[in-house]
């Protein structure tokens, strides 16, 4: 009693239902996907009168930071480092606060903590125009 035949079958693995999930993933994500083309918008960019000089601007204020950590205060140093001696010396320099910008200039080596402090004060007084002075390696002196 022979049970087996001579020849055997290989399993065959069909492929026909996982070409369609694959088709399937591939439309579904060309038409969920948007093409946005950034440079078709169009930007007009304002325009400037320029008159020669500057007209009735407001002072700048320029708070220096030492390495330190001690404030300057347009160049004016100041008694001690806190920010209540930082804040009233801003508001001694301009009772108003008509103020058209702060130029914070911190030291390299100067805290994080001192530089935080003074945009702290500054933001505290309703100055929001916040500048942090940098320079360039280039602009170094050698």
């Amino acid at each position: 009693m022979k049970l087996r035949s001579g020849t055997r079958l290989e399993p065959e693995i069909n492929l026909t239902s996982l070409i369609d999930v694959v088709l399937l993933l591939l439309v579904f994500f060309m038409v969920t996907t948007s093409f946005v083309r950034e440079s078709k918008l169009t930007i007009r960019l304002p325009e400037v009168n320029d008159s020669g000089g500057p007209v009735n601007q407001a002072p700048v204020l320029e708070i220096t930071v030492s390495a330190s950590g001690r404030y300057l205060v347009n160049k004016r140093a100041l008694i001690d480092s806190r920010a209540e001696t930082l804040r009233a010396a801003i508001i001694k320099l301009f009772p108003d606060l008509d103020v058209e910008s702060v130029t914070i200039t911190a030291d390299a080596q100067a805290s994080h903590q001192s530089v935080v402090t003074a945009m702290d004060v500054a933001g505290k007084l309703g100055l929001v125009n916040v500048n942090i002075a940098t320079v360039s390696t280039t602009d170094k002196i050698q």
